[in-house]
């Protein structure tokens, strides 16, 4: 059972990171992508839409820099009978992904592709397994920035015998146990030799030979252990199955990365994909999401129509104070649980993940307190209680959603947060002793 908890909160080694040229996945990739919005149903206007959207709508002044083409954009049925190569739908791209890319790299902004290691990709286009060089050598003349790798279609001789235990698809490993035994490895089972990790790596060895420097973005669902050989082998690999627009799987994800961040530092980030901030989540669930996963340190790749988003939802993507955090240039650890708040502490919960989180930044700690419920709750920032702050005192604060400087605050701070919402803090400098304890501030009015 101890391996069980060790994979689980990530506590087994990773490897040495794939460190690319130019700080190209040093930190979170940030950007879009189109298959939130549009999944099949893709042209290219679209995407230089998003990309002039972007420039229009101040995303690329804090960072956005991906515009990311994922599955369908390809003839689904055949490659190039001489070169092997894939094709670009003539209908949706009519001037091909190279002229896609053109376009956007004219704004100052970089652009994305899609395929999966196997034959073929989720909605059943050409995939790579078996044409990785030639893929790689068309993306880089293409030129291309950024690869999503998908894990559809693999083959029986390349499928593993045992995947490990994903806490979502095989049972909850709070008892040890899988509702799926077939589907767990032995104790001590080096995951970094499975079949999985060698099809992801034979595209990395192919991405990596060329003239043309490409972030490599694993999406292997979280399986065959990624946790031990993703980061030697991309810049990020997810670490659970897709995300939807509904509050359940938000906090479903949250709840998993959030034993998976030994593993994230400069170089290498476990990826609890994409955003659905304008999906439909409320502007309380958009606040949480969008906190949560710029403090894992998770990508942040927008998956919504930025010709349609509404303002409130817009300003939560452009917080400054969150994005910084995710970019911090000389701490590379993501915020981590310092209580879980409902359940005893390092309980794994679905429902009621942890609660109260910290982490150190260039400008200050960061302390997020997430509230699962429905209705208000009171939480509280004591001091004494967050890491970072070794022992209490008093602290200069801002509010990180309102941008206010809440002055000098004394041992801990009480915050009325509503219903899936998430009070942000950013904890600066240490202040004099006996200022007036600043208790009960509603940081969050009506919506």
């Amino acid at each position: 059972m101890w391996y069980i908890y060790a994979f689980l909160l990530g506590f087994l080694p990773a490897g040495t990171p794939l460190i690319l040229k130019n700080d190209v996945g040093r930190l979170p990739a940030l950007g879009w992508n189109s298959w939130n919005a549009y999944h099949c149903e893709i042209t290219e206007s679209q995407f230089t839409t998003a990309a002039e959207k972007l420039v229009e709508l101040g995303l690329k002044d804090v960072g956005y820099e991906y515009v990311n083409i994922d599955d369908c954009w390809q003839i689904k049925d055949r490659r190039d009978e001489k070169t092997k190569r894939l094709i670009p739908d003539p209908t949706r791209f009519p001037d091909g992904i190279k002229g896609t890319a053109d376009k956007i790299h004219k704004l100052g902004l970089k652009i994305g592709i899609y395929s999966s290691a196997g034959t073929l990709t989720c909605a059943g286009y050409q995939a790579s397994l078996g044409y990785e060089s030639i893929d790689a050598a068309t993306w880089s003349e293409w030129e291309i920035d950024y690869l999503k790798y998908d894990n559809c279609n693999v083959p029986n001789n390349w499928t593993d015998s045992c995947r490990g235990c994903v806490p979502e698809n095989r049972g909850d490993l709070r008892n040890g146990t899988c509702t799926n035994p077939d589907g767990m490895c032995p104790a001590g089972y080096d995951y970094s030799k499975s079949l999985t990790a060698e099809r992801f790596r034979i595209m990395r060895d192919a991405i990596v030979a060329q003239p043309r420097t490409m972030l490599y973005s694993l999406c292997e669902w979280g399986e065959a252990g990624v946790q031990q050989w993703g980061n030697d082998t991309g810049s990020s690999w997810r670490m659970s199955g897709d995300i939807n627009p509904s509050w359940r799987r938000v906090v479903q994800i949250l709840n998993q990365n959030s034993f998976y961040l030994n593993n994230v530092d400069f170089w290498g980030h476990s990826d609890a994909d994409m955003l659905e901030v304008g999906n439909g989540l409320s502007v309380q669930e958009s606040r949480s999401h969008f906190a949560l996963w710029a403090a894992m340190k998770s990508p942040l790749l927008i998956g919504t129509d930025l010709a349609r988003i509404a303002s409130d939802q817009l300003e939560i993507l452009k917080n400054k104070y969150l994005i910084a955090f995710n970019q911090d240039q000389v701490v590379g650890k993501p915020a981590k649980p310092y209580k879980w708040g409902t359940n005893p502490d390092w309980t794994f919960n679905e429902t009621f993940p942890a609660e109260f989180w910290s982490g150190a930044s260039t400008k200050g700690t960061l302390v997020l307190m997430f509230n699962p419920y429905g209705e208000t709750r009171t939480k509280t920032a004591d001091f004494n209680e967050i890491p970072e702050l070794e022992g209490g005192g008093s602290y200069q604060v801002t509010d990180v959603w309102a941008g206010k400087d809440l002055g000098c605050v004394d041992g801990k701070l009480d915050v009325d947060v509503q219903g899936h919402d998430t009070a942000a803090l950013l904890v600066g400098q240490k202040c004099g002793y006996g200022r007036k304890m600043i208790r009960g501030l509603k940081f969050f009015g009506d919506w």
